[in-house]
């Protein structure tokens, strides 16, 4: 059962659904991009990923003021954020091309909204809502180390969507499911919450 699922979703990658975008012949892949009117390759939906360090906060980018990177577009809100990145292009760019970094730390490369993100020890990392990261931040340190060890030996250089569905059906050892990590923030929220109304 597992093969033939696996089999139909790589058929499915292989034919396109809008997911080839992801996955440029380049050193920066895969990459959480997709094509818009005006650029095949767009990163993080044209949000400035200069405006996270020097803004603190999302900014949408302008077409205006536009970069290419490893076969990606990138746009900025500005063109002293443009001459930034250009300057130095790799210490803007997401970590794991951009997708969710709490779905990387299961070796599975989707999702990542740039209206989430975080920064730690000066690099950029996206995620898709308030409560990955939360769940995430239960154990930042070691989370990282399991996510970066993930995209370095599975995921960078190749294909985002067999990776994707592989890691779906054959699981990492820690793998959670999204009401066991609903429940571990929960939990935690709880308890900050306890520690939070204990008197004084």
């Amino acid at each position: 059962m597992k093969t033939a699922l696996l089999t139909s979703f790589f058929l499915l990658g292989l034919s396109g659904c809008g997911l080839v975008v992801q996955n440029p012949s380049s050193a920066y892949s895969p990459v959480n991009a997709q094509s818009s009117a005006e650029s095949s390759r767009l990163m993080l939906q044209g949000y400035d990923v200069v405006a996270y360090f020097t803004d603190n906060q999302a900014r949408q980018g302008d077409k205006a003021h536009r970069s290419q990177y490893a076969a990606t577009d990138f746009y900025f809100a500005s063109s002293t954020n443009k001459t930034l990145f250009d300057a130095s292009p790799e210490k803007y760019l997401p970590q794991f091309g951009g997708f969710c970094a709490n779905g990387i730390l299961y070796a599975i490369p989707m999702g990542g909204d740039p209206g989430f993100w975080r920064i730690y020890d000066e690099k950029l990392y996206i995620f898709g809502s308030e409560r990955s990261i939360k769940a995430f931040e239960l154990d930042r340190e070691r989370h990282l180390q399991l996510a970066h060890a993930y995209w370095n030996d599975e995921i960078a250089g190749h294909n985002s969507v067999p990776r994707r569905y592989w890691r779906m059906l054959w699981r990492v050892p820690h793998y959670k499911s999204s009401q066991q990590i609903i429940d571990e923030v929960s939990a935690w929220e709880a308890r900050q919450g306890t520690q939070q109304g204990q008197p004084q």
